[in-house]
């Protein structure tokens, strides 16, 4: 196991769609053993694969004390009359909070490294960091999300941050 990288935002493969894992190998249960590795730390909610520079589908979790994995995952459920407004962050876009509307529950399944069926649901912040890293598997980053005023500050932000 290694406590990995995180690529920050410009890198191309934070902006890349994440491909299927095909095949559970050595290689694959790495990956999940360096994704629980890295999200094991205070202040992280969840982490996708290609926040540390390997394009496949996969994001670990650290949430309430349970820190958990998931291959393959699929948004398959989320609220559409609850939602939630309060301040998202992201490793790979560091030190930016901005207000981002999610929906309140949400549930997605993928597999384990068995390949057995795994359904991971929450509400609240769980809810978030599950549409955040299915996001991220998709090459969107939270401020894609943001509303006009609040991602013209972000970009603003960041471009100050990346020529300084």
């Amino acid at each position: 196991m290694a406590m990995r990288d995180i690529r920050i935002i410009g890198d191309p493969v934070l902006r890349t769609p994440c491909h299927t894992i095909t095949e559970i190998d050595d290689r694959v249960k790495a990956l999940v053993e360096d994704l629980l590795e890295t999200v094991d730390t205070e202040g992280r909610a969840g982490l996708a694969a290609n926040q540390i520079g390997v394009s496949l589908r996969a994001f670990s979790w650290n949430i309430d004390d349970e820190i958990g994995y998931v291959l393959n995952p699929v948004l398959v459920a989320a609220s559409e009359d609850e939602y939630q407004d309060g301040e998202e962050g992201c490793l790979s876009v560091p030190q930016l909070w901005y207000p981002t509307e999610r929906a309140w529950y949400a549930r997605v399944e993928g597999t384990d490294l068995d390949g057995k069926k795994v359904v991971v649901e929450g509400e609240g912040l769980m809810a978030r960091c599950l549409q955040h890293e299915t996001d991220h598997l998709e090459g969107m980053l939270y401020i894609d999300r943001l509303d006009r005023a609040n991602r013209k500050k972000a970009m603003k932000a960041i471009r100050e941050t990346i020529t300084s």
